[in-house]
């Protein structure tokens, strides 16, 4: 996935701000692709150069006002050209896996109760995940929109239950603790 992708995505689904752009980033987006608000409004200028996205009518704003971007159809027909388009999966780079993978050379130090606090942090995002899920799906989708926005969050759902399993095991072996009862599973 892309910035330039993400930001038509939001502007799609509502014309918007760059500040009302990193709020959605914060609350929403952000969960799976993360951009600093630098990132953001460097793209939006870039994507506006491109043709992609203009400013929406109504005169130039002053100061203290904001810019409300709007998507173009050629901004449009490139994201419908990237949903298109075939692309092989990608290799997660997150950090833990490979230190623990270097504890296995250099000695496991303080690593499982780093272990533990991440375990903790994804137990905690599985929770807010399926409050999303109780509070914005309790009565099931109606619209493709709604099964589609519905569909990323249980993905969420799911990728927090196999980090919970999959740090509870690291934890369990590496430290001798005792099982525990599985707390993540998969259903919201």
């Amino acid at each position: 996935m892309s910035l330039p992708h993400a930001l038509l995505t939001a502007l799609l689904e509502k014309p918007s701000s760059g500040s009302e752009l990193t709020r959605r980033f914060d609350r929403s987006i952000g969960y799976f692709w993360s951009a600093t608000h630098q990132q953001i409004y460097r793209e939006l200028g870039k994507l506006e150069r491109a043709g992609l996205i203009r400013t929406l009518p109504g005169g130039a704003p002053t100061r203290g006002q904001k810019k409300e971007y709007e998507v173009l159809p050629e901004g449009r027909a490139e994201l419908v050209r990237w949903v298109d388009q075939r692309e092989d999966p990608k290799v997660a780079r997150d950090p833990l896996p490979l230190r623990l993978r270097a504890a296995g050379v250099v000695g496991l130090g303080g690593l499982v109760d780093e272990l533990r606090r991440h375990r903790d942090l994804h137990r905690a995002r599985l929770a807010e995940y399926r409050e999303f899920d109780r509070r914005d799906y309790a009565d099931e989708p109606s619209t493709q929109q709604e099964r589609v926005q519905r569909l990323v969050l249980r993905g969420g759902i799911d990728v927090e239950a196999g980090w919970i399993s999959w740090l509870t095991r690291a934890v369990e072996e590496l430290s001798g603790e005792a099982p525990e009862e599985d707390t993540a599973g998969t259903d919201p």
